[in-house]
């Protein structure tokens, strides 16, 4: 049952906001000076400063621009503006000093709107509109002669724009795709539009440097903990997605479970065995720096004690309200807390309904409890299927958040790119210009389930060290049992993690991406003066692995996880031979010392010379049509990514075309999961496929030679496999020497 007044007593506070966030501003004028601005592309004496107003003299043709010397990605600016009669200017976002402003950046426009010469103007050339891209919904325009308040947010691909006090545009690069075709970063500026106009009170904020300084803590702990529990644990399926019901906003499917039986679950849902402090403490002992808990998933089931709903944890035989538990003895144990919250939820009767907003409202409500009954919250972790910000009034939402917690750090899953992407079940790709969190389960399903085929200890490490070394976070997933306990099999897991880490952990903590790309042989982290090799694969045949040229010398090396190394430099490269006694069967790590800071070499990718690599590539079946799981995905030079196929998919080929004859005479392929019990490696022969090697089971990183062959296309036929094949990388070589 919902509470109605409760719903809209909370959401009295979601009216038009009058901050963006707590974020530092810095004025441009002061006095009779502009701080670090520069005339682009006009005359000299078309601008000047009095008493804090710039004044724009106008020009008898294109006068240019006045913009900021230094470049801006994400960033706040507001300024009060004054027109004459068919006045027209605009503001100039991420603009390069090359090309037309308003074609390769953004324009805000500032105009006229009452001018004769204007009547016959497209919807998106009025003002507020971002010029030729989205029209203003609405005219906020004051009377010519008038000062006008612009303020104006550029957030990764998520443009705002108010006038004096209202939102006029609130667009992305879903809604418009034009934004992601734009520079993403550049100076702003002020148009010269052959018209006099002023300016003052101009303020930045910069965003950029905001996300910098709150999530700095966050990038440094690369670890933590993720938890999906609720009363579906007493079933052992998965949380939201086994409800047989509706799934509205999905496009269909329906779960196992009746939702009569599923909904009713929270009533035998007595989980006497939970301990807060006990969770924490697994946690650390993991070497986890964070914790994420699902306060909401899409069931609607709440984890804390909403004035907003009855369908909540303390009204179950429990009675107590978990997140005000954990929270407590995260604060105590100095842990981090972030909760994760689901914009969908099935549960809800107005959700997805001619009545959405009201659900809405309820959302924002939710929130508002989550951000202000339980002290300092670190991460806010939506995860909304999808939807679009307007879907859940994205913009006001993160308006209110921000304002209860300055600090928090936001993912990207409701409508808005916001803090960081959030590969699920996969290992994201290297990327060091934008934040990332890998989320994985330790086991197969998010919720716990009994005897689940848990990863072994080394998949679990060597997933945590693929995305430190791809510049990213892991958030590890545990399901705790109906009893309130994490499964035991799972905290000797963890714990095994956490020993390791203490070992090892001055090479993930703290730690940067690169220099050296990940691929099928590890990937490497930096910090200082300081690289560190992750070696997971050596070549089959020798000792020795090749990496590209770094423009610092070397200083010094040591194996951390024992034994020695010896290292060559040269300019074709950097030769690391370790003697297969010193290797480790997780991970051997090598220690590279250097003259310079590691942190300004620039990434380097790494292939390790497969003919296979990045060629075109083809499938007999991929997973749900997934195209990130598409049959590319094995032929990447990538072991973060990978083929799969639909789950019960006995049979399945993969195939690879080289572009032209090739002698090839060795292979090796990566299989996740061990499912596939025969196999033939074929090449196309005419119409026909021809079978040169085959074999039983493939398992990791398994090598295949054979008698040479010269082939332009070339097929992985698996022929019985237990469920959906499932390949991290098929590579091909030349014949050995």
């Amino acid at each position: 049952m919902l509470r109605e007044w409760s719903i809209l007593a909370a959401c009295a506070l979601f009216v038009e906001p009058l901050a963006v966030r707590a974020v530092e501003f810095k004025d441009q004028i002061t006095g009779d000076a502009t701080a670090g601005w520069e005339i682009r592309n006009g005359p000299a004496d078309s601008w000047s400063v009095k008493d804090g107003v710039l004044h724009c003299h106008g020009a008898e043709r294109w006068g240019g621009w006045l913009g900021t010397v230094r470049n801006y990605t994400d960033f706040v600016i507001e300024l009060e503006y004054k027109l004459g009669p068919g006045g027209n200017s605009g503001v100039f976002l991420r603009t390069p000093k090359e090309g037309h402003p308003s074609a390769v950046s953004f324009e805000i426009q500032i105009l006229d709107n009452t001018a004769e010469k204007h009547k016959s103007l497209k919807p998106a050339q009025y003002c507020g509109s971002i010029y030729k891209i989205v029209a203003a919904d609405k005219d906020a325009t004051k009377p010519v002669g008038e000062w006008n308040r612009m303020r104006i947010m550029a957030d990764a691909d998520h443009i705002v724009v108010w006038l004096n006090g209202e939102r006029v545009v609130d667009a992305t690069g879903k809604s418009a795709p034009e934004i992601l075709n734009r520079s993403r970063e550049g100076a702003i500026g002020l148009q010269n539009h052959r018209s006099e106009v002023s300016f003052r009170n101009i303020r930045i904020a910069d965003l950029a440097e905001d996300r910098a300084r709150r999530t700095r803590w966050w990038q440094e702990a690369r670890f933590g903990m993720f938890i999906h529990w609720g009363p579906v644990s007493l079933k052992g399926t998965e949380i939201g997605w086994s409800r047989a019901g509706e799934r509205r906003g999905t496009g269909g499917g329906k779960g196992t479970i009746p939702v009569e039986v599923y909904d009713n679950l929270y009533r035998e849902f007595n989980p006497t065995e939970f301990n807060a402090k006990e969770w924490v403490q697994i946690a650390k002992d993991a070497g986890m720096k964070y914790m994420v808990f699902t306060t909401k998933h899409h069931d609607g089931f709440c984890e804390f004690d909403s004035k907003l709903t009855d369908y909540k944890i303390t009204n179950s035989p429990f009675k107590r309200d978990v997140v005000a538990e954990l929270s407590a003895a995260c604060h105590e144990a100095g842990m981090p807390i972030g909760f994760y919250y689901s914009p969908p939820d099935w549960h809800h009767p107005h959700y997805r309904t001619e009545n959405h907003n009201r659900y809405v409202e309820y959302m924002h409500g939710q929130i508002r409890e989550l951000l202000s009954n339980y002290g300092k919250i670190a991460i806010l972790w939506f995860d909304g299927l999808g939807g679009t910000s307007t879907d859940w009034n994205s913009t006001t939402l993160f308006e209110e958040v921000f304002r209860l917690q300055p600090d928090i750090i936001v993912n990207n899953r409701a409508g808005l790119a916001a803090d960081h992407d959030t590969p699920e079940q996969q290992v994201g790709k290297f990327q060091n210009n934008r934040l990332w969190e890998s989320c994985i389960t330790i086991g197969r399903q998010w919720a716990w389930k009994p005897d689940d085929e848990m990863k072994s200890l080394k998949d679990c490490i060597q997933t945590l060290v693929r995305c430190a070394g791809g510049d990213g976070n892991l958030l590890f997933n545990v399901g705790p049992m109906p009893t309130g306990e994490i499964e035991p099999r799972q905290v000797e897991r963890l714990r095994e993690m956490g020993q390791w880490l203490g070992k090892h952990g001055e090479s993930i903590y703290g730690t940067r991406g690169g220099p050296f790309m990940p691929g099928a042989w590890g990937g490497s982290t930096r910090k200082g003066n300081r690289i560190y090799l992750h070696v997971f694969n050596w070549p089959a045949e020798g000792d020795t692995i090749t990496l590209p040229p770094i423009r610092k010398k070397l200083t010094g090396t040591a194996v951390l996880t024992g034994g020695t190394a010896e290292v060559k430099q040269n300019d074709e490269g950097l030769t690391i031979t370790v003697s297969a006694s010193d290797r480790r069967e997780i991970d051997t790590i090598i220690a590279i010392d250097l003259d310079g800071p590691a942190g300004d070499i620039p990434p380097l990718a790494t292939g390790l010379g497969s003919l296979a690599a990045h060629k075109k590539a083809n499938a007999s079946n991929v997973f749900q049509k997934h195209w990130l799981l598409g049959p590319e995905q094995a032929f990447d030079d990538n072991e973060s990514t990978r083929w799969a196929t639909d789950a019960g998919t006995k049979q399945a080929w993969l195939e690879v075309d080289l572009g032209k004859p090739t002698t090839i005479g060795r292979a090796v392929i990566n299989e996740a999961f061990n499912r596939v019990r025969a196999f033939e490696l074929q090449y196309e022969d005419g119409e026909q496929w021809r079978t040169f090697a085959s074999g039983t089971t493939i398992g990791e990183n398994k090598p295949i030679t054979f008698d040479p062959v010269t082939v332009r296309r070339v097929r992985l036929n698996i022929t019985q496999a237990v469920d959906g094949p499932t390949i991290w990388e098929f590579q091909l070589f030349a014949p050995s020497k």
